[in-house]
């Protein structure tokens, strides 16, 4: 283990608020940021790599994990039959060798993490206004009217949730939202030093 650990950072944020957009913009950014891949047990879709995109596990198997213990959160998404997970040796190795890990989970997956790690640095992503939501997911136009209602039921629930995360970031443009996570990054203790060039905060 090195002398100094790495963090873990979790990013939240309801459906349809552009969290992964944020967080792709981030990684680019931050080349000393390092994805957790998590695991599913859906099958790959084309073009996808195991390990790569997800660790593509059979249902047994990640059942098999899920009793070992070695998941830090997973749930089925939205009451699918595929489960979904971050394992623990996804992280906890590159945080004991000082690498900072980022985490795109829900909020549900956050408080299961926090148990683990209660001092990682939560993000939650949310909309200036909530009627931005249904906005955009009917912008994307691949969600049925019952699967859109159950997002926002669940977003709804998760924005309740905001006050549990130790930053909270309004989305009002992917460029500030990444400016304002990047310097709640560097307030924590994230090292400028590797790939200075990309950390200016200008966006």
């Amino acid at each position: 283990m090195t002398a100094t650990p790495g963090k873990l950072v979790v990013l939240s944020g309801p459906s349809g608020v552009g969290k992964t957009t944020i967080l792709r913009v981030l990684l680019n950014q931050l080349p000393q940021l390092i994805p957790s891949v998590s695991a599913t047990t859906r099958p790959p879709r084309s073009g996808e790599k195991d390990g790569v995109d997800y660790h593509f596990l059979s249902p047994e198997e990640f059942q098999r994990r899920q009793a070992a213990g070695d998941f830090l959160e997973c749930c089925q998404v939205y009451g699918r039959q595929h489960w979904y997970g971050t394992l623990a040796d996804e992280v906890t190795p590159r945080i004991d060798a000082g690498t900072w890990v980022v985490l795109e989970i829900d909020v549900e997956g956050t408080l299961l993490v926090l148990k683990r790690y209660p001092l990682a640095v939560t993000i939650f992503v949310e909309p200036s206004h909530p009627d931005q939501l249904l906005q955009r997911l009917q912008g994307r136009g691949t969600e049925s009217p019952e699967a859109m209602a159950r997002r926002l039921e669940v977003a709804h629930r998760e924005l309740l949730l905001a006050d549990r995360y130790s930053h909270r970031v309004i989305n009002n443009s992917v460029a500030a939202a990444v400016s304002e996570i990047k310097q709640i990054l560097i307030d924590v203790g994230l090292s400028t030093t590797a790939g200075a060039q990309s950390l200016g905060l200008q966006s």
